[in-house]
């Protein structure tokens, strides 16, 4: 294959995230998309229609003619969809979280290094134009506080309301979990956790509060079954705030000088996230191409294994916060909200 050549790609799951893979990879230049794969064929003869896609009856078939993959299934499929692609030595973009388990994670992060392949996770919020301001406005954090609030998501026949197949902490807290980590270059030093079911089998909202080594601090609250979304990010620095809202795309930064404290309202560029992180993928697959030596994406297979296994260990001590109270749980209802 010709270094200039466009990156032969696939998706397999293209559900209500990996419907917008097979969109945006076919209105990019440096892609091409060779097709998609869904177990619910009416779902991808759907999507395949809507956007002129060839639609594969058997993922095998679409593998043996692609280079690349963004996977979009449940995470309990994660695994057993990610490690047989990147032994078959394709590169994959696998939505977050990595995987449902640690273990799982671990097996595909060594699938991905022992096959020299590019492996990146679909943590978006890095690509988000909030965070990219706060990346360039980078100094010593001492304090986050991160909301990240939504509606219970709705039925689908015959399968479990998206995201439900794992706890809010997996399903929505890590994007803030990964966020954290990425602003404090601190180790965790402990954390302590509330979360509950309400709706679900596990818990829909849970708050933690991580303390780093370094003396910074997060707190982190996610939700599923909020009646307002919220997605909000504070940091607060040595010298001043900075308060971003991904949803709005606003933010206000104060920062202290010589005569006081300083306001400025900040209107950050949109630009579409999801269409960035793809880019950021292909880009990764392109350098592998040309330079022989694998280079990883912006989030990593291995930056994507971190955040899980912060994750899976606040779901721990959600769990036994409750089981050490004797706090117990109706059966879940799978209800809406009044």
């Amino acid at each position: 294959m010709e270094n200039n050549e466009k990156i032969k790609v696939g998706v397999i799951g293209v559900g209500a995230l990996g419907r917008h893979h097979a969109r945006l990879y076919a209105e990019n230049p440096n892609a091409e998309v060779v097709g998609i794969f869904d177990v619910q064929k009416e779902t991808a003869e759907k999507v395949g229609a809507e956007f002129g896609l060839k639609v594969f009856d058997r993922w095998e078939e679409l593998a043996e003619k692609c280079d690349a993959f963004s996977v979009a299934v449940p995470a309990n499929y994660h695994c057993s969809t990610t490690v047989p692609l990147l032994e078959m030595k394709k590169h994959v973009l696998v939505e977050k979280p990595i995987a449902a388990s640690v273990d799982e994670a671990e097996k595909m992060v060594r699938a991905a290094e022992a096959n020299g392949v590019v492996f990146g996770v679909g943590h978006v919020e890095r690509f988000n134009p909030a965070m990219d301001f706060l990346e360039r406005h980078h100094a010593v954090t001492r304090f986050i506080e991160a909301h990240r609030l939504a509606k219970y998501p709705p039925a689908r026949p015959g399968m479990p309301r998206r995201g439900t197949e794992v706890s809010v902490i997996l399903d929505l807290m890590i994007h803030d979990i990964d966020l954290v980590l990425t602003m404090v270059k601190s180790e965790v030093e402990r954390f302590d956790v509330v979360g509950i079911p309400v709706l679900s089998g596990s818990e829909d909202i849970v708050n933690a509060r991580i303390k780093f080594v370094n003396g910074s601090c997060a707190s982190i609250t996610a939700s599923r079954v909020s009646q307002e979304p919220m997605r909000r990010f504070r940091v607060f620095q040595d010298d001043g705030y900075i308060s971003m809202d991904y949803g709005t795309h606003n933010g206000v930064v104060i920062k202290r000088n010589k005569i006081g404290m300083v306001r400025k309202d900040v209107s950050l560029d949109e630009k579409n996230a999801l269409a960035a992180e793809l880019d950021d993928f292909l880009a990764a697959v392109r350098k592998t191409r040309e330079s022989g030596e694998v280079c990883q994406p912006k989030v990593s297979g291995e930056q994507g294994l971190k955040a899980l296994k912060l994750a899976v260990a606040i779901e721990k001590e959600a769990r036994r916060y409750n089981d050490q109270y004797g706090f117990k749980f109706a059966p879940c209802c799978d209800g809406d909200m009044e």
